[in-house]
């Protein structure tokens, strides 16, 4: 949808040196952002101190947090789950839901987490299949509540745990569903076209607008239900993921790489950023 974009303002580098940035969350003053490639959960404040968090063999390594703060992993098949004296603990075993492992997750304001799964191995080289979303709920069990997905990604929960708004990466476009009470999905709906956009993750803030990291077309943009573009921020690499965060949850974090592919994402080169830029609204919903 044609619109009169607002200026954006330039991004700042927060912190430099990753592998493969993703999965970008705010937490207790800090944004942590996962390395896939580090296998490392990191958590830096705005002034960029950081610290490894956790190191965990897995890609994808998705995170979120439970409302409780203890963090959630999507690690191969299982979703791990840090307690507070630093073990890990296995949340949910997906097993049984797919051979292949999962990929990003959001858990909302009751404590369930949608986490989805490709459909395909992308990093195996495998021909396209639609993905999955699956729900697990806070006793760790997990079932199957969306599938035929053009490669789900990001995924965002609104404030009133109503709605989960999904990534779609190969259908350019962010589709929503509405959540029952009990944590299933239907309703299903494009909440926007993105035209040649091309969603990896997502957030959402007051105004009812989604950030979506646009990797092929090295952005970030911030968009209305229906698809009308209200903000471009355009960056030198890849942008992988988004959140909003700081005091006011008016910091949005850009998480951006140098991507040559899959089949060059370990080899070892460490052009991961992570940047931030003031935001004209404040984040909402989750996560």
């Amino acid at each position: 949808m044609p619109s009169k974009e607002s200026p954006a303002p330039e991004p700042q580098i927060l912190m430099t040196g990753l592998m493969f940035g993703e999965s970008p969350r705010w937490r207790d003053g800090r944004f942590w952002v996962s390395d896939w490639v580090a296998h490392e959960v990191i958590a830096v404040d705005l002034e960029g101190n950081s610290e490894v968090i956790v190191r965990e063999p897995s890609i994808p390594l998705c995170i979120d947090f439970l409302p409780d703060g203890r963090l959630l992993m999507a690690s191969g098949r299982r979703i791990l789950r840090r307690e507070p004296d630093g073990s890990l603990a296995t949340h949910a075993d997906l097993t049984s839901l797919s051979d292949l492992g999962w990929n990003e997750i959001v858990a909302d304001g009751r404590g369930n987490a949608y986490v989805n799964n490709a459909g395909f191995d992308l990093m195996g080289g495998a021909k396209f299949a639609p993905g999955t979303v699956a729900l697990v709920t806070p006793d760790g069990f997990a079932r199957q509540v969306a599938d035929g997905v053009a490669f789900p990604n990001g995924m965002a929960v609104t404030p009133d745990n109503s709605t989960l708004i999904v990534a779609e990466s190969y259908g350019r476009r962010l589709t929503a569903f509405d959540i029952a009470a009990d944590g299933g999905l239907s309703n299903r709906r494009v909440w926007a076209d993105l035209g040649d956009g091309v969603p990896d993750g997502i957030c959402l803030d007051a105004e009812n607008a989604v950030w979506y990291a646009d990797v092929p077309n090295k952005r970030c943009v911030r968009v209305r239900e229906g698809g009308e573009v209200l903000q471009s921020i355009h960056l030198d690499r890849g942008c992988f993921a988004c959140m909003l965060g700081g005091v006011d949850r008016r910091t949005l974090l850009l998480v951006a790489t140098e991507w040559r592919g899959p089949a060059n994402m370990t080899d070892g080169r460490r052009t991961g950023q992570v940047l931030t830029v003031r935001a004209p609204a404040p984040g909402a919903g989750w996560p």
